[in-house]
This record gives C-alpha cells, sequence and structure tokens, in this order.
C-alpha cells in the first residue's frame, strides 16, 4: 500500500484502488492530491486493467480545496482549472475500466471525478452536490459537459444552479448513478472481475 498526501493506492489482482484519506476535512481534491493522483495514472503499468476511486469513512470527496481556491488570482486562474482537468482526461483515456465507489459526501469537483469514470456504485447514504453556484464558482473540470450528458440537461441545470442535495436513490432515478450497494467498494472490485 503506496500512502501520499491525501489518498492512499491499494491493490486487488489487476485492479488499483485509490482512497481518500482525510475524512476529517471531507478528503479534498487539492493541489497535491490532483498532482498525486497524476502522478499515480500516469505510471500504471499494463498489469493494471481497472481502477476504483473511493472514499474514507462517509466521505468520497469534495472538490477543489476552497482555501486553494480562495488565493487563486487572476493569472494563475487558468493553471488551476488546467490541473483537474488533465486528471480528469487521464482517467477519461484510461483504456481500463473506471468506476467511482461512493461511500459517502461527494461535492463539487469529486461529483466531476465520478462523472469520468465509466461506472459510479454508490453506498445508500452517499449523497451528491455541485455547491458551486452558490460558492461563486462554477467548476473548470469538465463536470458541465459530462453531467447533462448522463442525466440531461434540466437535471443538471438544476443540480448546477441551485446546489441541490441529490440522494442516492434520486441519484439512481435519473442516472447519474448506475447501482446503490451497502459495500460499494466490494461491488466495484467485482464489476472488474
Amino acid at each position: 500500500m503506496q500512502l501520499s498526501n491525501g489518498f492512499k493506492v491499494e491493490g486487488n489482482g489487476s485492479t488499483m484502488i485509490l482512497r481518500f484519506t482525510r475524512p476529517e476535512i471531507r478528503n479534498p481534491l487539492s493541489v497535491d492530491v490532483l498532482e498525486g493522483l497524476i502522478h499515480v495514472i500516469k505510471a500504471i503499468d499494463s498489469e493494471v486493467r481497472s481502477i476504483v476511486f473511493t472514499g474514507s469513512e462517509d466521505v468520497f470527496a469534495s472538490g477543489a480545496d476552497l482555501r486553494e481556491i480562495a488565493q487563486v488570482t487572476e493569472s494563475d486562474a487558468a493553471d488551476f482549472a488546467d490541473r483537474g482537468q488533465r486528471l480528469m482526461n487521464l482517467i477519461e483515456a484510461f483504456e481500463g475500466k473506471t468506476i467511482a465507489a461512493v461511500n459517502g459526501y461527494c461535492y463539487g469537483g469529486a461529483l466531476d471525478l465520478t462523472l469520468v469514470c465509466d461506472f459510479r456504485i454508490a453506498s445508500p447514504g452517499a449523497v451528491f452536490c455541485h455547491p458551486g453556484g452558490g460558492l461563486g464558482i462554477m467548476t473548470g473540470w469538465g463536470g458541465t459537459q459530462r453531467l447533462p450528458r448522463l442525466v440531461g440537461e434540466a437535471a443538471a441545470l438544476e443540480i448546477f444552479l441551485t446546489g441541490m442535495k441529490v440522494s442516492a436513490e434520486e441519484a439512481l432515478a435519473i442516472g447519474l448513478i448506475d447501482q446503490i450497494n451497502d459495500d460499494p467498494v466490494a461491488a466495484a472490485i467485482q464489476a472488474c472481475l
């Protein structure tokens, strides 16, 4: 098991599990976490045929670290957004299977990460939200393009513009997730076999 600042890498045969490990601060996708994930995914060898993303305790992940966003200036905003886009593009280009095993709160950029995965499996208590509109920010990581493709334009606009919280049951009903399971990681690993 390889541990990085904010996530750890676990192996399960040909499946790599990337687990976010800072639930006390809602598993933010900080600059360090994004850079670490980019490095890990670029270094994947041909033996890894699937990647499962998950969180810890009752938190999948929050989006970008709001403390870091507060320090973004006009001159470095594009670079800040580009880092998240690079990660999402790497996940999308991965030739194997990618699964988001959403074990709890999944907010902001974490929702963008789930959207780029091939499959999304959630625990019954999972909650999805994109609160950026209420904070005066909008995702720059591709969620505005991917969410409408999954759930339709009307539902996507409601999620983005109102910051509404979507339960696992509601997410399943609108097509945001593919399955609800008490143990989303076990279900994801099974789906990778």
